[in-house]
């Protein structure tokens, strides 16, 4: 069966902050000019937001510029900013720190960033803008010259053994002039086109954070609509880089979560275990003591800065918002940037309309650093990469930047690549995490639940292991297996026969939230993650 092909001026890959505000700038601008632009978004999740996950408090300098009157068209940011708090907290205290200037609050609000989207997916179609969800982008298509002529969505009703069911349906070639790439972090065809084109080539390596989130329902009488709490320290360890937030929606809903950066050292530790352990904490348990958990979900974000973007353009296409790595870490925000990459990209798409197919819009880049988005990341730039020196060094370091510096400084800070940072098992400390109390801290599995994780079962699994043998030969007799514990999901499993023989990896896709920690964290870069059948995956609630 062959694939349909339908031809649209601009291709979007991706309904989340950046790709949909590309598609409404693009609207907005043919509007202006008088010309029809047809504009086609495809999203992998089974609706728009299904796949969306942050904290999330938003900064709307972005959406100001994008759509001056979203209150008026009723964007759900409902709740403004409140108090903010900033703790360092031990085993059984906590200290309340200065808030850095770079977190305060004032004037953002707590969202749910995938109904944020869901809004903007509205306003994008009352545009006229097209929007496939439950459509994966699988494969990039070239033309003759080698530069991006689209993408092709994956086929449906591949079986397990890699061959057509009876309920094959071959995927769809979406072709147009320009394509803009905004999957989110570590898109499986931002990877490809930066091998292809070389787009990092005399950058650093990104780095990324995997962040932990939980949605809870608690009791009425503790909620605080917009009070804001990130907490550093304890759980983790002096070495180790992240954090926590505490966010207070309406409706006596609070949203939890954890991040942990993923150039950490020990193979022993566990993400997932250091969130469940930190809502342990004295000060923190309090929130959810007669509360009830709602919803689960986990997902990696870039942390690089300014220093790990790759190049933005290439024949044929542009790569926008996390894709990228638009995240400005010390304000613990992304979404005002990574949508203000979108539009920039947006506007240098608009104006390559009339040059031939293929052509590279390298004015999207050179627009980029005139904008408030590339001084605000120039001036934070070295604020992430001081943390490999620990975490007092760090806020120390962080605060000579911000206060004196700022900056300012004449060098600019590395980055290392996350995936070589681990330690060998038999040089690292062992980590005991007590057991989940199924009351303020939950296992694995009954979190996946609450995700709404579901893949057809009946499909070739899209973690791919490049040698199989490494998974045993390599991770497991080097390293312990870490794909056990820095999987949130528990989608990696070492499994044994029953006189603890014969050791294989188990590879659990169903569980998979997409969150794409195993193909940044894996030592050998040995996992590599590829689209699932469209619609597959988790379905965020609120998220």
């Amino acid at each position: 069966m062959e694939r349909e092909a339908m031809e649209f001026d601009i291709v979007v890959v991706g309904a989340g902050p950046s790709g949909l505000s590309a598609a409404i700038r693009l609207k907005q601008l043919a509007a202006k000019a008088g010309r029809e632009v047809s504009v086609c978004v495809v999203e992998k999740g089974s609706e728009v937001g299904a796949h969306i996950l942050s904290g999330a408090v938003i900064e709307t300098r972005g959406l100001d510029e994008l759509i001056p009157d979203w209150k008026a068209k009723g964007a759900p940011l409902n709740t403004p900013a409140g108090e903010d708090r900033f703790l360092f907290l031990t085993e059984t205290a906590s200290v309340r720190l200065v808030t850095p200037p770079q977190m305060h609050n004032a004037g953002n609000f707590v969202v749910s960033l995938g109904n944020v989207c869901r809004w903007l997916a509205t306003q994008a179609e009352a545009l006229g803008v097209e929007i496939f969800p439950g459509f994966a982008a699988a494969e990039v298509l070239y033309d003759d010259n080698g530069a991006v002529r689209g993408v092709a969505t994956g086929d449906m009703g591949i079986g397990r053994d890699g061959q057509p069911t009876s309920a094959h349906q071959p995927g769809v070639e979406l072709v147009g002039r320009q394509t803009i790439f905004a999957e989110g972090c570590r898109g499986s065809l931002a990877k490809l086109l930066s091998a292809r084109f070389a787009l990092r080539e005399g950058r650093d390596p990104q780095t990324y954070g995997i962040g932990i989130k939980e949605l809870w329902d608690i009791d009425p009488a503790k909620h605080q609509p917009g009070l804001i709490i990130h907490s550093v320290g304890w759980p983790l360890d002096n070495s180790t880089y992240g954090g926590s937030f505490l966010y207070h929606l309406e409706g006596n809903q609070v949203a939890v979560g954890f991040v942990v950066g993923l150039d950490y050292a020990n193979p022993h530790l566990s993400p997932f275990e250091e969130f469940q352990r930190f809502k342990t904490h004295p000060s923190i348990r309090g929130w959810f003591e007669g509360g009830r958990r709602i919803a689960y979900g986990a997902r990696a974000l870039s942390e690089g800065g300014l220093q790990s973007l790759p190049r933005l353009t290439f024949p044929g296409g542009m790569m926008v918002g996390d894709s990228a790595g638009f995240l400005n870490v010390p304000k613990i925000k992304g979404t005002h940037t990574a949508m203000k990459s979108g539009m920039l990209a947006a506007e240098a798409a608009f104006a390559a309309l009339d040059q031939p197919a293929g052509f590279e819009a390298v004015a999207f880049e050179d627009s980029l650093r005139q904008s408030w988005v590339w001084d605000e990341l120039n001036t934070v730039r070295n604020i992430r990469p001081a943390f490999r020196w620990g975490l007092w060094a760090g806020i120390a370091y962080a605060a000579l930047e911000t206060y004196v510096l700022k900056g300012r400084a004449p060098w600019t800070l590395r980055h290392h690549a996350d995936h070589e940072q681990l330690a060998r098992a038999d040089q690292a400390p062992r980590i005991d995490y007590p057991k989940p109390d199924g009351k303020i801290s939950f296992d694995r599995l009954s979190s996946v639940f609450i995700s709404n994780t579901n893949h057809e079962e009946n499909q070739p699994v899209h973690l791919r292991l490049k040698t199989p043998e490494v998974a045993i030969a390599v991770n497991l007799a080097l390293y312990d297996a870490p794909e056990q514990r820095y999987c949130p999901a528990g989608v990696y499993e070492i499994v044994r026969d029953e006189d603890g023989a014969n050791p294989r990896l188990q590879i659990n896709a169903q569980n998979c939230v997409h969150c794409k920690t195993c193909d940044i964290k894996d030592p050998t870069q040995n996992i590599d993650w590829v689209v699932p059948e469209g619609g597959g995956g988790p379905n965020y609630p609120n998220m």
